[in-house]
């Protein structure tokens, strides 16, 4: 599907990004990979990565910008969307600004790609966004509900539009794995709370989704990758072993557990061999073969969360993953 395509991807500089390009020029040779940002120091830096390949490109602009979108959608036929302001904290102090990123900026690019003729396009979620307990986690679940209605707009357009949801990646900038190695020297390591678990993915997984997504969708799914799950005291134990473990208690917006799939999204969810599919609510949707395929619907009282998850990342399957990513955890 996405060969010799044209796709573009907001936030294209981030961690996501920076693993999507390449896994994607290697597998599907689109004949353009666009990459969407308003940081132009880390496009600079990024386009020298792809330095005489002719199919990336790089465009400043914004998510808030609907005029800019317009342009920059012109003859794309796919679309990934990872643009967010997604740090907890600063969410929770800059609230408008998360607002008009993460929900304003969404229902602009669902317009845009309605009106520029995008056949497809994905939107990357979090775990934050079910059951939210935090400004970002709720401005995600607005998103999602956006693009899972985004499919009601479209109409005769034909522009399709789904989700996929995961827990936190593994080494990507700004997550735990490369601030305490950041701090190892130091001998603490700071733990919110001895109970809090967390669940794990790495880039290629999620990306390895977001392919799925695009090739499977009929429009409004959330795809939810099954993944282990790892308690914070083992996480930091398998990142800087010996280090005495501190307490300092959980920062506001936090959960102990995160959870991906809710008691009321279970109604409208399938399982399948390696993810689930919340499917829409609205329009009987849930309930189109189509969209079913060969899935299992779960239990009534189902929910998918890190405490309650069947599968568990121990210490040494961490270590081994650090010790083969030493070279590039955190620096992306």
């Amino acid at each position: 599907m996405l060969a010799n395509s044209s796709i573009l991807i907001t936030g294209g500089t981030g961690s996501f990004g920076h693993k999507f390009v390449p896994m994607t020029l290697a597998k599907y040779n689109p004949r353009r990979l666009v990459i969407y940002s308003r940081d132009e120091m880390k496009q600079w830096e990024m386009a020298k990565l792809f330095s005489g390949d002719s199919r990336v490109r790089f465009f400043i602009g914004d998510v808030r910008d609907k005029d800019r979108l317009s342009r920059a959608l012109d003859g794309i036929d796919y679309v990934v969307h990872a643009a967010a302001t997604k740090i907890v904290p600063t969410a929770e102090y800059n609230p408008f600004e998360c607002i008009k990123t993460n929900v304003i900026g969404a229902m602009n690019l669902i317009d845009a790609c309605i009106d520029c003729g995008v056949k497809r396009v994905v939107a990357l979620s979090t775990d934050k966004a079910s059951s939210p307990a935090n400004l970002y986690g709720a401005t995600k679940l607005a998103s999602d509900k956006l693009f899972v209605a985004g499919n009601s707009y479209s109409g005769a357009h034909g522009a399709r539009f789904g989700v996929v949801r995961y827990g936190n990646v593994m080494g990507s900038r700004g997550s735990v794995i490369p601030f305490f190695l950041s701090i190892a020297d130091k001998g603490v390591l700071p733990i919110t709370d001895n109970r809090m678990t967390r669940f794990m993915i790495t880039l290629e997984q999620g990306v390895e989704l977001v392919w799925h997504a695009f090739e499977d969708m009929v429009g409004g799914e959330i795809y939810v990758k099954k993944i282990p799950s790892m308690s914070m005291t083992d996480l930091a134990t398998a990142v800087v072993p010996g280090a005495k473990q501190e307490v300092v208690g959980i920062r506001p917006g936090e959960k102990l557990h995160e959870q991906m799939i809710g008691v009321e999204d279970a109604p409208y969810t399938y399982e399948y061999p390696e993810h689930f599919k919340i499917l829409p609510a609205i329009h009987n949707w849930s309930n189109d073969p189509y969209r079913i395929k060969d899935g299992n619907k779960v239990a009534e009282d189902f929910t998918y969360s890190s405490d309650n998850n069947p599968a568990w990342m121990s210490i040494e399957s961490l270590q081994d993953w650090i010790a083969r990513n030493h070279e590039i955890v955190g620096k992306i």
